[in-house]
């Protein structure tokens, strides 16, 4: 399986809104209830490409079957060298690689922007996206508990950090 990574355009945020919209609905890899519109997908896409930062994507057979992207940590401008990235793929390739390709893609943008750190913020419960965070460096810097509610329960966030070299 040898997906080809691109940017992404206007004409993949279809696939793109089901993607997050499978999330929303279906995991507690998204802490939104409500689905998103396109109009709202479309006003996200073009807040990245103003502030140059990247969309990706993973094509097979011509289909998108993943994204990732990542966003300023915090507003104030002591955190402008640290991001949060999210890495979404389609259920029938989870485990295949196409997750790992999209973050390591990810990691070189964000050293190629001259960024300092990557953040993932996971719940606590995903532990198959904290063991693959942990293959590329990330470490476990802290669980805020009960900071999120879906589907009738408490959720915990674990914070992953890389400091890029």
């Amino acid at each position: 399986m040898n997906p080809i990574l691109r940017p992404a355009t206007i004409n993949d945020l279809d696939k793109i809104l089901e993607i997050v919209n499978h999330s929303i609905i279906h995991t507690t890899a998204n802490y939104n209830y409500d689905v998103q519109t396109i109009e709202v997908q479309t006003k996200w896409f073009e807040d990245k490409q103003a502030k140059n930062l990247p969309i990706i994507v993973a094509e097979l057979d011509n289909e998108v079957v993943g994204f990732g992207s990542y966003g300023q940590f915090r507003e104030k401008i002591g955190y402008q060298y640290t991001v949060e990235h999210s890495v979404y793929v389609v259920d029938n390739v989870i485990g295949k690689g196409i997750g790992s390709k999209l973050l390591l893609e990810l990691i070189r943008l964000a050293k190629g922007q001259g960024l300092h750190v990557m953040i993932g913020a996971i719940d606590a419960d995903n532990a198959g996206s904290i063991a693959f965070h942990e293959k590329f460096g990330f470490v476990a810097t802290g669980t805020i508990r009960e900071v999120g509610y879906k589907f009738d329960h408490w959720l915990d966030l674990v914070f992953m950090q890389l400091i890029l070299k």
